[in-house]
């Protein structure tokens, strides 16, 4: 069973270096079976300042919802510049958006949790869908540390959603240690980390925030800590 499959292979790259399950992935998995999903967040950037060390052949993709900061976009290009990579973009299915805004107005994500969540299912999830019924395998920046929503995930897990394996290089790496890689390496971020944004997604769904608060704190600020998730990295039984 590949549930069963996942966990036996979480715990033998439980407790490695994130470079070395990395390198698991490049080898476990057939060329062009497997996958790194960027959004450019400071965890995504250590991962492909990892991935251009190690040299691997793994191929990079992120989703351009159509309402990212402009700061994002900046650091796309400045990451494919850096790196001198190619990194594949994703977008939503234009007649879904149409029809959503249209129906619901260009704001919806604020009215509830069901119209936020319709947002991200068109914007985000639906093109992750078709981009993962390809692979086998989806290498991902979670960390543990991240939030309420993910402090069990383990380094290989089997995503039940999506039909394939979840891998999270950085689910063991503390906030501190991602920060002096970044710094050490002199690796590219977003300049909305200077700003008090450590966690950003779409522009009008992302805040700075406030000394104390969570680091997802900033996401969706105005549901509870439990509903923060776009659907992309649903928890599993």
């Amino acid at each position: 069973m590949s549930r069963e499959r996942a966990r036996v292979l979480s715990g033998e790259l439980s407790g490695k270096a994130p470079e070395e399950i990395l390198r698991w992935a490049a080898a476990f998995f057939e060329p062009e079976a497997c996958a790194f999903a960027t959004s450019f967040g400071a965890e995504d950037q250590v991962i492909t300042d990892l991935l251009e060390k190690e040299k691997l052949q793994i191929p990079l993709f992120t989703l351009d919802t159509g309402r990212l900061p402009q700061e994002t976009y900046d650091l796309l290009d400045a990451t494919r510049q850096r790196y001198g990579i190619q990194i594949e973009v994703l977008f939503p299915e234009a007649p879904e958006v149409q029809t959503m805004q249209t129906r619901y107005g260009a704001n919806l994500f604020y009215q509830s949790i069901e119209l936020r969540r319709e947002c991200c299912r068109i914007r985000k999830v639906q093109p992750l869908s078709r981009k993962l019924s390809t692979l086998k395998g989806w290498i991902c920046g979670l960390r543990r540390e991240q939030s309420v929503t993910r402090t069990a995930i383990d380094p290989v897990e089997w995503d039940e959603s999506f039909g394939l394996y979840k891998i999270n290089p950085l689910a063991e790496m503390t906030e501190t240690t991602l920060w002096e890689y970044i710094l050490k390496h002199n690796v590219p971020v977003n300049a909305l980390h200077d700003k008090g944004y450590p966690s950003i997604g779409c522009a009008p769904c992302t805040r700075a925030i406030k000394p104390g608060e969570d680091i997802r704190a900033g996401r969706w600020w105005w549901e509870i800590p439990e509903h923060k998730e776009c659907g992309l990295h649903r928890k599993q039984q």
